[in-house]
């Protein structure tokens, strides 16, 4: 009895999951999520088919910010003080052998955290820091938490308002340290504080701090005298100095971007250049590449891990290798957009959005679609207004009928 009991269970079992199986369909879904320089909106687009899937009212113009995992997007409005969470709608469960995607409509996650002048936004292992320089005050919050709605965050003060950053790393807070001789200047440096705000330690130097970002288990800021690299140490985060090489001109990183896939960093080093970084290494981190013309934006492949991409002012969108450290391709895409004028100008935006890449042209109101693999124009988006900063969210995955 209990053999045929076994022999029924284990057909049965066969039988659902042959059954599971042969109901999984393989689901593709991209989106963009792309804000208006000038009106108080964030605009979502299907990214495969073109078509508008909503329209946001927020506060302000806003620079987004999506999370790593994907489910939600973030907008930052600094002149109108607040940070705003969005579902993004799409979601992934990993399965081993394969992984699920679920899709739903995006929405308004019904979060906001005010406060004067957020600025800097950053993720570290599922925990988002909301740097307030109004008030020097960083306010941080789990995915978790703005997923269920809730505003539930705590909050870690320095000494002065600044124009900031702070990281939530485990256990611990990463906050930058104001320039008290010149508190209108940029931070002198990186101090660890316990998830209460209190400091362990000294500060790690790092005169006119200005950028961060994240590459595999590696973070880093950088400064006007190199790089402050971040790992997890023994207890407390472990953080060294990565000076810059001899061999570099004056200059210095203000904006960094971690790879993806590789673990380098990118980042700006003067107007027309870009350098790439190796946290890894100490006399040859440092590679400088020169541009035809002036910067405008970058952004890395993070399905193609070897590439990244840099537009420039003369309207060219420029295919890096980062391996061998060289411009592999060019494309003619808009009108020039110099860089003369204010910083804060509508000026072009790239994201990648599976096997396309998108830029944004404010002017003329479009985005513009370069297929990833041929690095050929394929198409353009129109969107109401100025579409200015964007951020991409999706994949694919599998779905079950019946679920």
């Amino acid at each position: 009895m209990r053999t045929n009991l076994a022999s029924a269970t284990a057909i049965a079992l066969f039988l659902s999951l042959s059954t599971s199986a042969a109901h999984a369909e393989e689901v593709t879904a991209w989106r963009l999520f792309i804000s208006d320089h000038a009106d108080p909106k964030v605009t979502v687009i299907d990214a495969v088919d073109g078509g508008k899937l909503d329209t946001f009212k927020i506060k302000g113009p806003a620079s987004l910010h999506r999370s790593e995992s994907g489910r939600t997007v973030f907008a930052v409005q600094g002149s109108a003080g607040v940070v705003t969470g969005i579902a993004s709608g799409i979601s992934f469960e990993d399965h081993g052998e394969h992984g699920d995607i679920d899709v739903e409509a995006p929405k308004l996650a019904g979060l906001e955290i005010t406060g004067k002048k957020p600025s800097h936004f950053v993720e570290h292992d599922g925990d988002f820091a909301a740097f307030f320089d109004g008030e020097g005050v960083a306010r941080i919050i789990s995915e978790k938490v703005v997923l269920e709605g809730k505003s539930d965050f705590r909050e870690v003060k320095t000494d002065a308002p600044q124009h900031g950053v702070a990281v939530a790393y485990g256990s611990h807070v990463l906050l930058s340290e104001p320039n008290r001789e010149k508190p209108d200047e940029l931070p002198v440096g990186i101090r660890v504080a316990d998830e209460a705000g209190a400091p362990i330690g000294g500060i790690h130097a790092c005169p006119d701090l200005h950028g961060e970002a994240s590459s595999g288990n590696i973070l880093a800021f950088a400064c006007a005298t190199g790089l402050l690299v971040v790992s997890h140490g023994d207890g407390t985060p472990a953080i060294r100095h990565l000076p810059y090489a001899d061999s570099l001109p004056d200059g210095k990183t203000t904006t960094l971007i971690g790879g993806r896939g590789l673990q380098y960093f990118l980042g700006n080093y003067g107007a027309d250049k870009v350098v790439l970084i190796d946290p890894t290494l100490e006399g040859d981190a440092f590679r400088l590449i020169s541009l035809p013309t002036r910067r405008v934006h970058f952004a890395v492949d993070p399905v193609r891990a070897k590439y990244a991409y840099v537009f420039t002012e003369d309207g060219q969108l420029h295919q890096l290798d980062v391996v061998k450290g060289e411009i592999a391709s060019s494309l003619k895409l808009t009108d020039p957009y110099s860089m003369d004028g204010h910083w804060s100008e509508p000026r072009p935006r790239v994201a990648v959005a599976g096997d396309r890449i998108v830029v944004t042209d404010p002017l003329k109101g479009v985005l513009h679609l370069v297929d990833a693999t041929s690095f050929e124009k394929t198409g353009d988006i129109a969107v109401e207004g100025k579409p200015f900063n964007i951020v991409s969210v999706g994949g694919s995955g599998q779905t079950h009928e019946g679920e």
